[in-house]
């Protein structure tokens, strides 16, 4: 494994790099890096690519979220700061895990074992997409789970299992058919494009509906429609004006 840290307090560095060593002995660090404009200089270069950052938020050049803006980031990010306001951006710039300093073992033990949780699922589903690749190379293959957050890490859920995705204050919340609730830090065009639309349809801006979560068509306001569901749930599923035609449709297809 690949790891880099980002961190502007040597001292800090250092314990940080025998920390991880010391965990994870086979591990590379392939640099220590203390500001925006270093880290953005190279991870612009493609060969360059970690599997694992260590980041720190408060960066001698300024915030470190300023780097994603800069330059695409593909892997995940345990966050160490000595600041406990930063959770919800930290965790909508690929963090998996946020670290208060001073940084303990334990803390850089927990991070690790929620990358190899996260790296066996998603080889999981890698495997299973793969086999489905072979079987039937002509159709596209859509996504089968969807990783969210669960208290304080993440769990895979199955995809069949989602009832509909509602967006609340710019955050996505999953809800499922057992009537649990979590969070997932994507954008509806990002979930949308990876759904089955045989199976999901984003019925508004906010929500994208199962086809197994309808009960009942009823007519609403404005010639919109509201759908039932078995779920015990507040949220009311709207079908905006301009989508009924097109909802009422896909509904009928086989």
């Amino acid at each position: 494994m690949k790891i880099l840290i980002i961190e502007d307090e040597p001292q800090t560095a250092q314990v940080l790099k025998e920390i991880i060593t010391g965990i994870k002995p086979d591990c590379e660090i392939v640099g220590i890096l203390d500001s925006i404009d270093k880290t953005v200089k190279y991870l612009s270069n493609k060969a360059n690519t970690p599997n694992l950052i260590f980041m720190d938020i408060q960066l001698a050049d300024g915030v470190s979220f300023e780097i994603f803006s800069l330059v695409t980031v593909d892997c995940p990010v345990v966050f160490c700061t000595a600041y406990d306001q930063y959770t919800l951006q930290a965790f909508k710039s690929n963090g998996i895990e946020y670290i208060l300093k001073p940084i303990k073992e334990d803390d850089i033990r927990s991070a690790f074992e929620k990358v190899d949780k996260l790296n066996l699922s998603f080889h999981t589903n890698e495997y299973l997409v793969s086999i489905l690749k072979n079987r039937f190379p002509d159709q596209k293959n859509y996504r089968t789970s969807l990783i969210v957050q669960h208290k304080e890490g993440f769990i895979p859920v199955p995809v069949e299992n989602i009832a509909f995705f509602f967006l609340v204050n710019e955050i996505v919340y999953v809800y499922c058919f057992d009537n649990k609730k979590y969070s997932v830090f994507k954008t509806m065009d990002e979930i949308e494009s990876t759904l089955d639309p045989g199976q999901f349809y984003r019925i508004s801006r906010q929500i994208i509906l199962n086809r197994k979560a309808i009960r009942e068509i009823q007519p609403y306001m404005n010639r919109k429609v509201i759908i039932k569901t078995d779920l015990l749930t507040s949220e009311r599923l709207i079908v905006s004006r301009l989508k009924v035609t097109s909802f009422m449709k896909w509904i009928e297809q086989p």
